[in-house]
């Protein structure tokens, strides 16, 4: 294996010039643009940024198309990307400005550089996020979307001197006017600084500030300089065994999920995997459901194999995996369709685990989609208790889906399916003390939107209806602290308080800006006299006004945790006949 040491400003434009190319083995890109952030500080600061590995080979492999559009080149199909596809593609549309494509859209990934930022090391630590998040996603650091953006202007203040202590930060227009920020595609557009200078309001050499901030742009563009390892594997190994390694190398370093790996070892045996599930993630785009690679393989395994486990995957014959991808696919069509139509569930978000996915889409296969009218009825109750209760997010995820798994697949007794979840959690019911403590993140809270949606909960200002769907960004809904998080931040709650599910209501982004961090007792009165009582007791908040008062907090809380526990018990019962 050779190892040469290759300077991002060459690997950058081997990637433009299409001289590097992607196994179909390769997964897509997935970056955050909060992930090429940190890239970019770390290389600023000369910290190491691992390695890159590429197969020189001239066997006709399966490849995919990089996110970023290259040029045709003689030398195309030379060198194959194993490892370092998410910088170099983060690199690329960094420092050269290019779009990055993502489920058919074209972004920029922007990024601003403080020329003010403070000497020394990084000031904050690194979060650990996931991979599985687009890269283009509205992940402004000051969007209006933050959390905390219903505290009003104090809060935007903090974020504002927290950003000013960072080196490199996501774009957003509020930054990018500040003289201090620059955007780093800019500075690599040109090696005069004397417009960026400008902006910065530098008008002399004799300004302290001029030596300084020249330095850093000089620093900046000198990342185009780092070296980074490459390996080269050698032209005489198979694609088998390069398959091989690739699995190894990302398994050793944990790089990527057991569904990567298992996708790549698809792949490996059948060309153009990858592009027929990206279609079908399309489809399932196009009915508001995000179903991620991962478990579009995860299904592929559920069919072929009747489980779910991923370490049968090499050893299962490439026609088995076929087939189970055209049973795969019917399934899950099934259980988009009856997660909308009949449980009232319009997307993913709504589910407590993706999990539930697979078993649907299993049932619907066992029982060659003919359900009874009593076996609708189970299916609909096991749903919505399982889902609210969080039947896959406890525990191992996999044991539990093969338990459900082995009803389906064995008897495809519907009724059977509850017996664990009984088993799980004893009582089905919900009570007030379920909700104590919990926020968003519980799966009773999407149980909560469900129930009120049902019973006519609408936006406080406009009057829309509860959905997922509404067009336009002011039309979203959003969840919303009745009692402002801020008042109750200063009256000395917990958080884990503050954020309960009692303390939500579901309004539209544009009411919940409005709203921002108003007394209750003064913007309910509000709501009340221009939509009515009805308004707040769709959504359970109680009519009592004393109830409103911050200093009530608590007592607010006990109201609405049982108004709360009685409406969803009732949804089930009126969803499910039971």
């Amino acid at each position: 294996m050779q190892q040469q040491n290759i300077p991002i400003g060459t690997l950058v434009d081997m990637y433009k010039r299409g001289e590097l190319r992607l196994p179909e083995i390769q997964r897509h890109y997935v970056w955050r643009a909060t992930r090429v952030r940190d890239l970019l500080d770390s290389l600023y600061r000369g910290y190491p940024s691992g390695s890159i590995l590429m197969w020189e080979t001239d066997e006709p492999v399966p490849t995919r198309d990089f996110a970023i559009a290259q040029e045709t080149t003689a030398f195309a199909g030379r060198k194959l990307l194993l490892d370092g596809q998410q910088r170099l593609t983060s690199l690329t549309a960094v420092l050269g400005g290019e779009l990055v494509q993502v489920r058919g859209r074209k972004r920029p990934i922007d990024i601003l550089f403080n020329l003010d930022h403070p000497d020394g090391p990084p000031t904050d630590d690194t979060e650990v996020t996931s991979d599985e998040d687009s890269p283009v996603a509205a992940d402004d650091e000051l969007g209006d979307d933050a959390e905390g953006a219903d505290e009003g202007d104090d809060n935007e203040q903090g974020l504002q001197e927290k950003l000013n202590r960072r080196t490199f930060v996501v774009a957003s227009k509020n930054l990018a006017s500040l003289p201090n920020w620059v955007s780093v595609t800019e500075v690599f557009r040109t090696d005069d600084n004397g417009a960026l200078l400008e902006k910065a309001g530098i008008e002399s050499l004799k300004d302290p500030r001029y030596k300084r901030y020249s330095e850093r742009l000089q620093r900046l563009r000198d990342i185009k300089k780092y070296t980074y390892v490459v390996h080269v594997l050698e032209r005489s190994m198979s694609y088998e065994e390069v398959t091989e390694i690739f699995v190894r190398v990302n398994s050793l370093g944990a790089k990527l999920k057991s569904s990567d790996l298992a996708l790549a070892q698809m792949t490996s045996r059948w060309p153009n995997l990858l592009k027929e599930l990206e279609v079908f993630q399309e489809e399932c785009e196009k009915s508001y459901f995000t179903i991620d690679l991962g478990h579009l393989v995860r299904s592929i395994v559920v069919f072929a194999t009747q489980q779910c486990l991923f370490r049968s995957v090499a050893s299962t014959p490439v026609e088995k995996l076929k087939e189970g991808w055209a049973q795969a696919q019917e399934g899950l069509r099934f259980a988009i369709n009856f997660l909308r139509s009949n449980a009232g569930i319009e997307d993913e978000s709504l589910l407590s685990s993706p999990m539930f996915l697979h078993a649907l889409a299993a049932l619907s296969r066992a029982k060659d989609n003919k359900l009874t009218a009593e076996e609708q009825r189970q299916l609909l109750h096991w749903l919505l208790v399982a889902n609210a209760r969080g039947r896959y997010s406890r525990g191992s995820t996999e044991t539990l889906l093969n338990e459900d798994l082995a009803i389906i697949f064995r008897s495809g007794n519907v009724a059977a399916l509850m017996e664990p979840v009984k088993r799980q959690f004893g009582r089905l019911h919900v009570e007030p003390g379920d909700l104590a403590g919990r926020g968003v993140g519980s799966p009773l809270f999407s149980l909560a939107y469900l129930a009120l949606k049902a019973q006519g909960a609408k936006d406080w200002y406009s009057g829309l209806g509860l959905s997922l769907t509404h067009q336009g960004k002011l039309h979203f809904i959003q969840w919303h602290h009745v009692i402002p998080k801020s008042l109750l931040k200063e009256r000395g709650y917990e958080p884990g308080e503050i954020n309960e599910i009692a303390n939500m209501a579901f309004i539209t982004g544009q009411t919940n800006r409005r709203i921002s961090n108003k007394e209750a007792v003064n913007y309910l009165r509000e709501v009340v006299a221009k939509q009515g009582e009805d308004a707040l007791q769709s959504q359970c908040v109680p009519v009592d006004e004393t109830l409103w008062s911050t200093d009530r907090y608590r007592d607010f809380l006990t109201a609405r945790r049982q108004a709360l526990a009685d409406r969803m018990n009732a949804f089930i019962k009126e969803k499910s006949g039971t």
